[in-house]
């Protein structure tokens, strides 16, 4: 606690002895927040030059990929500063923030794979009203309330935390993730917490689940083309889905982990949650989503044809 300005600060105890391969961390984290930002920012930026990615599906992929950016833009720049500190500390509003802005832009992730899963349902499932469904405006709508209502609704959650006891000043995470509970005094849950919960992941992960179940049993009944195009655009969405659920669930694993556990293994899981998915969501819709795939040859192969 720092009585002058009453600004209480919590050290980061997730981080192994750095002395000796510090610049190493460093070196390593740099590089991987580069490329998570090239990566993103280039499908992002073909998806806006180019006119025949000014689809619903891709406009989706393309805010999906924005906030990847936000997220690691919010994560990273902490980290590198941490990684060249001798001593790793964060105070409690820094650290609130933090964990606003990475649930915040995560709730979002659940809710922009809810809006794709919804288009591609709509493209298979009930391909003569698409055009009328999925318009400017209402794609507009969706993306607003997938970015909107995860920040509005945490925002009353990390308001109220402010004002919590904390009785504990040791973090055991790299990042101000779920295990911020461990801090408080008490850890009850509120009700208003599982309602966000509820609200911004158990309900889009049933929904995206009604949504492919009624597209596998639509594609099951038509030919096989159908079926091939189907799993073409679906399946690098499931993928994604299914990354980003389980590295979901390793946040929550942090958080029931008990603090006498293994610090390497706390600092692995942790690097894996912030690292994997940005990494992998433009590779797998680099490679996967045909259209993007040639505009991608074309910008670094330009001699090949397509």
């Amino acid at each position: 606690m720092d009585n002058n300005l009453n600004i209480t600060y919590i050290t980061i105890d997730a981080y192994v002895e750095l002395d000796k391969y510090r610049f190493v961390y460093f070196v390593f984290i740099f590089i991987a927040y580069i490329l998570i930002i090239c990566s993103n920012s280039t499908i992002v930026c073909l998806i806006v030059i180019h006119k025949n990615l000014h689809e619903p599906m891709y406009i989706f992929i393309a805010a999906l990929l924005l906030n990847s950016v936000l997220f690691s833009t919010a994560i990273y720049p902490k980290i590198l500063f941490d990684v060249l500190s001798e001593k790793q500390i964060i105070s409690y509003p820094a650290c609130l923030f933090q964990y606003h802005v990475g649930h915040s832009l995560g709730g979002s992730e659940f809710l922009l794979l809810a809006a794709m899963s919804y288009d591609r349902y709509v493209s298979i499932c009930k391909p003569l009203q698409y055009p009328t469904i999925m318009m400017k405006r209402n794609i507009c709508i969706l993306l607003v309330v997938a970015w909107i209502l995860p920040a509005g609704q945490l925002a009353v959650l990390t308001g109220t935390d402010v004002n919590v006891k904390i009785c504990n000043f040791n973090l055991t995470s790299i990042t101000c993730n779920s295990t911020i509970s461990r801090l408080y005094c008490s850890l009850e849950i509120s009700i208003y917490a599982m309602m966000c919960i509820v609200n911004l992941v158990i309900l889009p992960v049933l929904f995206i689940l009604f949504t492919y179940i009624r597209i596998f049993i639509i594609t099951y009944r038509s030919g096989r083309e159908v079926r091939r195009k189907a799993a073409q655009t679906c399946l690098p969405h499931l993928i994604v889905l299914i990354n980003f659920s389980c590295l979901s669930s390793f946040d929550v694993f942090l958080y029931q982990m008990e603090t006498d556990f293994p610090k390497v293994v706390r600092l692995i899981m942790s690097i894996q949650i912030i690292l994997y998915h940005p990494l992998l969501n433009p590779i797998i819709y680099g490679l996967k989503m045909k259209e993007i795939y040639k505009h991608l040859r074309k910008l670094f192969c330009p001699g090949k044809t397509v």
